[in-house]
């Protein structure tokens, strides 16, 4: 009995021995050790590691989608610069000829006007040429005041054509301009360079430098 006891105790105290701290730290294996070392300097977790390599692909899809906006809003404001730019010049060109429209409509506002006047010039001019110059004298009173009265009145209408811009024009011995002048007929000439006008029928006129009517006139050729 008392053999029994001892054996009892002494199967306590290996047990006891077996459940120390020392007794379990001798009985991990060196690679526990160095698996638990590297957890706490923070090396070698694999949770770490797939976080960390998870982060990195968030990272750069997050750059790529900022790139991508940055080159959007950069094409944006490009266009709409340009827009704004043509805008700009479509405006201006469109100041410009309104501008050169009324200053147009001011100069030649009286076309009209100055056409229908020209009719009657030319009436007070072939009146005036009508009339016999030998028989313009005092002797013949009437007809020299009619004379006379011709004369004034178609002076007065040159001297108002003048003032508006409307100049007569009476090409007679220069050379043929197809902007100013209308040829009826080409004929030698005596006296007349070819390519010169030889006989104005009908004067011309330009309103501001430019041609109203057309002289008519005959241009004198090589024989």
């Amino acid at each position: 009995m008392a053999a029994a006891v001892c054996v009892l105790r002494a199967a306590k105290r290996s047990y006891r021995a077996l459940l120390s701290p020392s007794s379990l730290l001798l009985r991990t294996s060196p690679r526990s050790l160095c698996t638990a070392a590297q957890r706490q300097n923070g090396q070698g977790r694999p949770d770490d590691d797939e976080a960390a390599a998870d982060k990195k692909p968030e990272q750069s899809a997050a750059e790529k989608a900022s790139a991508e906006e940055k080159s959007l809003l950069e094409e944006q404001l490009k266009e709409v610069t340009g827009k704004y730019k043509r805008a700009l010049a479509d405006t201006e060109n469109l100041r410009v000829r309104s501008q050169k429209m009324m200053e147009d409509a001011k100069l030649y506002g009286i076309q009209g006007l100055c056409k229908d006047l020209l009719e009657v010039a030319d009436i007070l001019e072939k009146a005036t040429e009508s009339v016999p110059k030998a028989e313009v004298t005092p002797q013949n009173p009437h007809l020299k005041s009619l004379y006379d009265g011709l004369v004034m009145t178609t002076a007065q209408v040159q001297k108002v054509f003048t003032k508006h811009g409307l100049v007569r024009l009476n090409p007679d011995g220069q050379k043929f301009d197809p902007y100013e002048h209308e040829a009826l007929f080409h004929a030698p000439v005596e006296g007349k360079a070819p390519g010169t006008v030889a006989v104005v029928t009908k004067v011309g006129y330009k309103l501001h430098g430019r041609t109203l009517r057309p002289a008519l006139v005959g241009v004198a050729k090589a024989p």
